[in-house]
């Protein structure tokens, strides 16, 4: 359905009569686009509860039923929000790890989440508030499970390259980005130190571990900042 109002502006011809106003309406596609960041903007800042399908109609200048048209209701588009902000977030993380030492795998982790969380804060919002609803993609914490086992199988060709067992390369995935993600909520806040400095540290602390910390950690990849 075709159902937007968009108006362009309106002029006087030389006899002074004005002009009727020519509308323009949105195609369905781009309803639907509109809601989808309008919704995730109200969720980012207010949660799920906090928000209202009046308030997200009112923003986009339509009638409730519009919004009801396109996503079956406040569930629906909250679901579809959520559903994007993952996805994007799991290529980030995954399309980043190109490298071939693992310390600067770590590093390409780190700064994919910062990354995120810098360039898309309202969707780090959302995913890392509980889900007031189910969700068929799952939760945030179901999400970080999937990056971690993009990392197993990095963590498990080095465990076994180095006479470890490869067996154990889930547990220190988990932890390892586990750690990252903990870290990510914290820094969303904050903000301090520089991103550049928190991969830096998080890098730090999973490769030298606590007895041999490096006192001004360095970054070895080609990402300074």
């Amino acid at each position: 359905m075709i159902d937007a109002v968009a108006t362009d502006s309106s002029s006087t011809s030389s006899n002074d009569k004005p002009r009727r106003t020519r509308r323009t309406r949105m195609t369905g596609a781009e309803r639907r686009q509109q809601l989808l960041e309008i919704g995730r903007t109200l969720f980012a800042a207010k949660g799920f509860e906090g928000t209202s399908v009046e308030e997200i109609a009112a923003k986009a200048g339509v009638s409730k039923p519009v919004v009801y048209e396109h996503f079956g209701g406040k569930e629906g588009l909250y679901a579809v929000v959520v559903d994007r902000e993952m996805r994007r977030l799991l290529d980030m993380v995954t399309s980043s790890l190109t490298a071939g030492h693992p310390r600067e795998l770590c590093e390409q982790a780190a700064f994919a989440l910062l990354d995120y969380i810098e360039e898309c804060t309202d969707g780090f919002r959302i995913l890392v508030r509980d889900s007031p609803i189910p969700q068929s993609t799952g939760s945030f914490a179901s999400l970080i499970s999937d990056i971690a086992t993009q990392v197993e199988d990095i963590l498990g060709r080095e465990f076994k390259s180095r006479g470890f067992d490869p067996k154990l390369a889930p547990l220190y995935a988990q932890a390892l980005v586990g750690m990252v993600a903990l870290t990510g909520q914290w820094w969303l806040d904050v903000r301090r130190p520089k991103k550049a400095e928190v991969a830096a540290h998080l890098v730090n602390l999973a490769w030298h571990g606590l007895d041999g910390l490096e006192q001004k950690p360095r970054l070895i990849g080609h990402r300074k900042a």
